[in-house]
């Protein structure tokens, strides 16, 4: 069976239902589940003080298991950045890790391929894709062939107007705001003709544009070969709006850059997710309003 770790590098876990839950479904689907000593901790809104939690990452990394899946997102990643031994993990990737996750995931990821160019999984969170009532079956079944190598490509639908696209480049992306907060920082890593993919939850479409502006004036979007826009969910309308959403978000972005942006992607904070290889080189292909992302 496949060793699978779960360990929590950000947000609380308030109880530990969810979580055996999770490992008894992750078991379900074939994999060896252990709990990290610490994936249960609380200091504040954390899963553990900060040398708790940074310990969890460095223990996980020495143990190198096949899956290191977060328990969940949240905050608190960015607070360990500065500190973590990067080698180390990268280390553990190169005997076979597949650091998961998403969320707040992305400043791990993001901070991995910049340091030290290894590659990790973009995917579920233990507790927030299966230790709830909601189970989707498509996102246990993607992760799943993710992991046991048999996926080679995710496809989706986006809107007219992409025919015929295609483009090859490193696919990086997750959480728009954690991404953001990077930018400037040595943990941002410079990607050149890459695939851009973004997604977010309770950020209202403004501050969507608002943040994805940021990229286009910093010339982060210039250098992509497409940007690619998953689910932004959780966001309420305001009577100060008058017709403004995410479509308008997504046609003022179309009008300020020449870099091809498409809507679709089936990743998020919403329950049916695809697992996507984070810092691989993929290939995009539209045909009609198909997209494929193979790798």
């Amino acid at each position: 069976m496949t060793a699978m770790t779960l360990f929590t590098p950000a947000g609380v876990l308030l109880r530990a239902a969810p979580l055996r839950l999770a490992q008894r479904r992750l078991q379900a689907l074939g994999f060896s589940v252990t709990l990290d000593a610490s994936a249960l901790a609380k200091h504040q809104r954390f899963g553990g003080d900060d040398e708790t939690r940074l310990a969890a990452l460095h223990r996980v990394a020495a143990a190198a298991p096949s899956i290191a899946m977060a328990t969940r997102g949240g905050y608190g990643l960015t607070r360990l950045l500065d500190r973590i031994d990067w080698p180390a993990l990268a280390r553990a990737t190169e005997q076979g890790t597949r650091w998961v996750g998403y969320s707040d995931m992305t400043a791990l990821q993001m901070g991995l391929l910049a340091h030290t160019g290894a590659p990790s999984w973009c995917g579920p969170l233990a507790v927030d894709d299966f230790g709830g009532e909601v189970f989707d079956d498509v996102t246990p079944a993607c992760f799943a062939e993710a992991m046991s190598g048999e996926l080679e490509a995710v496809g989706f639908r986006t809107e007219a107007g992409f025919d015929g696209l295609e483009a090859r480049g490193r696919l990086w992306g997750g959480n728009l705001t954690v991404l953001a907060s990077l930018l400037g920082t040595r943990h941002w890593p410079k990607v050149r003709g890459g695939l851009l993919f973004v997604e977010d939850v309770n950020d209202h479409p403004y501050r969507v544009e608002r943040t994805l502006l940021q990229l286009h004036q910093a010339g982060v979007l210039e250098r992509q070969k497409a940007v690619l826009l998953g689910s932004f969910s959780g966001w309420r309308k305001s009577p100060l709006d008058r017709g403004y959403d995410l479509k308008a978000t997504v046609a003022h972005l179309r009008s300020v850059t020449r870099t091809p942006i498409l809507t679709g992607l089936p990743f998020g904070h919403v329950p049916t997710k695809v697992t996507m290889p984070f810092g691989r080189p993929v290939q995009l292909v539209v045909q009609g309003r198909d997209v494929l992302l193979g790798w």
